[in-house]
């Protein structure tokens, strides 16, 4: 408990990016989520990949859509959506200053990448709304109504929408006074706050407030919370340093969430209600 509290203090030369090289990716432009842990995932790379796979396929994502990417991390997933669905001019916003000037490095050619937070999109005045935009592993830092507020006023007329989220489970609804208290320092020590998370049930309501439709909710707790946990015991060596603390912190985290089950990480894809003309 006072280890993960011991997280807020922590602070990072990126707030929110992991120590990559320390989890098994070695790149220039490294991935930075959870990942997607199956039978088939045999490094931190490939597990990042397939979490940002598994949301691009829950959209339909394809050539020729204009994609917006929120919270795009290391780069990792720029490069990702350029080989794998050959996207040619993918768009970017990262709050991290050190993360977007590595980025410009690395792909010059990338002319829209943003120093932004993603919960002000609206100050950017894009040229064109997008026809997907995707946020991997970031929004549950975040009041979810914020930021559809907020992606609200890009996401084109039919365009479609997918996020990873944290969501209450059914069984939360008897956690004691106590129980909620716990996960109160618990999940704020990730920079999470518990007002902030929903029901499936209220998920889907507010989603449909922001004519959103199509909406599917999937649970990824499994492959993800207790993926990610998995695969730091399996480290050797773990690493050293407060980055080092901050994995160890995280796996314990997810762990617990897994272990207790009150709290679930899902999926979120739905597609803009177009409404005709009168």
């Amino acid at each position: 408990m006072k280890a993960l509290q011991a997280l807020r203090h922590y602070v990072a030369e990126h707030k929110y990016a992991i120590n990559a090289k320390q989890l098994g990716d070695p790149a220039e432009l490294p991935w930075s989520n959870l990942g997607y842990w199956d039978e088939s995932s045999s490094s931190y790379p490939q597990a990042c990949q397939q979490l940002a796979s598994q949301l691009a396929e829950a959209v339909k994502l394809k050539s020729t859509d204009r994609l917006l990417d929120l919270g795009c991390g290391q780069g990792a997933s720029l490069v990702f959506w350029q080989q794998r669905y050959q996207l040619q001019q993918p768009a970017a916003v990262e709050l991290q200053a050190r993360c977007v000037v590595n980025i410009q490095r690395h792909l010059p050619a990338l002319s829209s990448i943003h120093q932004h937070s993603f919960l002000k999109l609206a100050e950017l005045a894009f040229q064109h709304p997008f026809d997907v935009v995707l946020c991997i592993d970031a929004a549950y830092h975040c009041n979810i109504e914020t930021f559809l507020t907020s992606v609200s006023t890009v996401l084109a007329a039919s365009g479609r929408l997918g996020f990873h989220c944290l969501i209450w489970s059914e069984q939360a609804q008897r956690l004691s006074a106590l129980q909620k208290q716990k996960y109160r320092w618990l999940l704020k020590a990730a920079d999470i706050n518990i007002d902030h998370l929903m029901t499936a049930c209220a998920l889907q309501q507010t989603l449909q407030r922001y004519d959103l439709l199509d909406i599917e909710i999937t649970d990824l707790s499994r492959p993800v919370l207790l993926g990610f946990s998995h695969y730091f015991q399996q480290l050797v060596p773990q690493g050293k340093g407060l980055d080092a603390f901050k994995i160890r912190m995280t796996a314990q985290l997810c762990s617990q969430l897994y272990a207790d089950g009150w709290v679930q990480y899902v999926q979120v894809s739905a597609k803009k209600h177009h409404l005709a003309a009168v």
